[in-house]
């Protein structure tokens, strides 16, 4: 059977990428049990090549990478033979795309050297995140010289992690208890909090006094 479709096993969720949402067609996610009487799955929608309840629920993922959040994937095809009742051989072919997206980090001149990239492809599509504490002027410039496919700078240095840290206290102290547990929950156990428990979250919160609006 071949499926579009975003499915879990046991609240197992699969690997996806930043630009990949969990609803699709209405439904938030199948799970795996759904398939117990088909011998292989063919899923698509996630771009992680995966399988996901047991080996022949299989993601083929994308041929390529479309964000960074992609760049530590190995893209692949998967070859499928079916035999008989459950005889399956799973193979997967690595695909090898002429320029490969990859992220880099640390200071200008280091990554600059020629024995930072030494035997890379440097016109690869390129995260680049500059650690330098003094300020660079014509960053973008210097490192299009040596890497000309760069998509994004970044900085990260004492600065930068200063007002990201000014940024979250201010965010949460907008936010409500509740909205603060939800957030906390989801870290923890990687799904978000269902309305059932969100609803027992209040319950205890408003009890003690807190204000959970």
């Amino acid at each position: 059977i071949l499926a579009h479709q975003f499915v879990t096993s046991a609240g197992k969720e699969p690997l996806r990428s930043e630009s990949e949402s969990v609803s699709v067609g209405g439904l938030e996610n199948v799970d795996a049990s759904v398939f117990a009487a088909f011998d292989y799955v063919a899923l698509g929608h996630l771009h992680a090549p995966q399988w996901i309840g047991r080996e022949t629920i299989r993601y083929a993922g994308s041929p390529l990478k479309y964000s960074f959040s992609e760049a530590r994937h190995t893209k692949s095809v998967t070859l499928v033979e079916l035999g008989g009742k459950n005889e399956i051989r799973i193979d997967t072919i690595p695909l090898e795309p002429l320029r490969d997206m990859r992220e880099i980090k640390g200071p200008l001149r280091e990554l600059l050297s020629p024995s930072a990239h030494a035997g890379t492809n440097t016109e690869d599509y390129m995260h680049i995140t500059l650690t330098d504490e003094d300020e660079i002027i014509d960053a973008i410039g210097k490192v299009h010289t040596v890497y000309p496919n760069v998509m994004r700078l970044d900085y990260d240095n004492q600065r930068t992690r200063s007002m990201n840290a000014g940024i979250a206290a201010q965010e949460i102290h907008l936010q409500s208890p509740v909205q603060l547990f939800q957030e906390f929950y989801q870290l923890q156990n990687n799904v978000e909090l269902d309305d059932e428990k969100t609803g027992i979250v209040t319950e205890l919160l408003e009890k003690l006094g807190g204000r959970s609006a």
